[in-house]
């Protein structure tokens, strides 16, 4: 649990923004998919353990926790601080009465496009008041993180190693895919991640690995079999962090190989520039330029904030002249692929943004492990 002081901060700096933005209140939304309820813990305390939840947070009142009747006994609700909390039976038709009593005229909703159900906007789209994005302007304002949120952060990284480490250490060709990470997972349930948690990967045969994620299976695994496993997770806090590295114990191929080369350069000058000030559109740049003089593009964007909430604004890519501020956490991780975007090599590191560059919140080597490693 937050402290009372970090608490504070966080609703006195929301509602300075909403009250910039001219709103008389936000609806804060998460649900159960991996990486969306971290807002509505951000707010009140509340762990979304399934289905849904939202958060009214007015700028002159206590701020509500509503739940879908149907969720009145899943989620622990003694735990959030927010102790004003409903459960009716469509939350939207509460949140449009709520606001005509009050005659709100905008109201911003965090999480419009991507979390609210479509039940509850259906009862506040034609309602006279005005509705206002406000994805972006909530994730600025949670961008820096805390000291009480680094500590959360480097906790779940932590975690990430040590079940990286476990991972390693079992890896033979033989095993499944499934059966490779089984010791990373246990580490992670061990250690409190519980369902918080997206682990996938990309992976192929022939020393290469195909450019598409997917939940690793039942497929036996041979030695030049290319594993690039995605470990997403959150430590008994909540903050997401992401991490990643190359396992294989046979022959890279000549594209992979290729790929190796550049890699190393293009993370190191995305690190360089994570920096005060910086726009984020140029550290993607560097990236890119670091890539396409190897001959080599990206599969997706370079990264994105990270915390609470897995994929928090603003993302590092292009268009995206937003300025860096110290102690804003990244997840770096281009996707290097070929030039038919048949093939790829993958990385992911957790990054704090410094004064003068980034700082890697781990210390273990990029390089292609083998499996048996003591120290990983």
């Amino acid at each position: 649990m937050p402290s009372s002081h970090e608490i504070e901060r966080r609703y006195r700096e929301l509602r300075a923004a909403m009250q910039r933005d001219r709103l008389d209140a936000v609806v804060v939304c998460g649900n159960q998919y991996a990486g969306f309820e971290g807002a509505v813990r951000y707010v009140s305390g509340f762990e979304i353990v399934h289905r849904y939840a939202y958060v009214l947070l007015p700028l002159e009142e206590a701020p509500t926790l509503i739940f879908p009747r149907e969720a009145r006994w899943i989620g622990d609700k003694t735990k959030p601080w927010v102790r004003d909390q409903v459960w009716p039976e469509v939350p939207g038709r509460w949140l449009r009465q709520r606001v005509e009593e009050r005659r709100w005229k905008r109201v911003g909703i965090q999480g419009l496009d991507f979390v609210m159900a479509v039940r509850d906007y259906r009862e506040l789209e034609n309602a006279g008041f005005e509705l206002v994005p406000w994805d972006m302007a909530f994730d600025m304002v949670r961008a820096v993180k805390s000291e009480e949120e680094l500590a959360a952060v480097r906790d779940s990284m932590d975690i990430v190693v040590d079940g990286f480490r476990a991972m390693v250490r079992g890896y033979e060709p033989g095993k499944t895919e499934a059966e490779i990470m089984a010791p990373a997972v246990e580490r992670f349930f061990a250690r409190g991640a519980g369902p918080r948690m997206m682990n996938i990967i990309l992976s192929g045969t022939n020393g290469e690995a195909e450019a598409h994620f997917k939940v690793p299976g039942s497929r036996a695994v041979a030695p030049d079999d290319l594993l690039l496993y995605s470990l997403e997770l959150t430590g008994v806090d909540g903050y997401w962090v992401e991490f990643s590295r190359p396992l294989i114990q046979g022959k890279l191929s000549p594209r992979t190989a290729a790929m190796a080369e550049a890699y190393p350069a293009a993370m190191e000058a995305g690190r360089r520039l994570l920096r005060e000030g910086e726009l984020a559109s140029s550290v993607h740049r560097a990236v890119v330029e670091e890539l396409a003089r190897h001959g080599f593009g990206l599969g997706h964007l370079s990264g994105h904030s990270i915390g609470l909430t897995m994929l928090e604004l603003p993302n590092i890519g292009a268009g995206w002249d937003i300025e860096l501020r110290e102690n804003m956490i990244f997840s770096l991780h281009p996707q290097v692929v070929d030039r038919d975007g048949q093939v790829c090599l993958y990385t992911q590191d957790t990054y704090r943004v410094g004064k003068d560059e980034g700082k890697q919140l781990v210390n273990v080597p990029w390089r292609f492990y083998h499996g048996g490693e003591d120290q990983a």
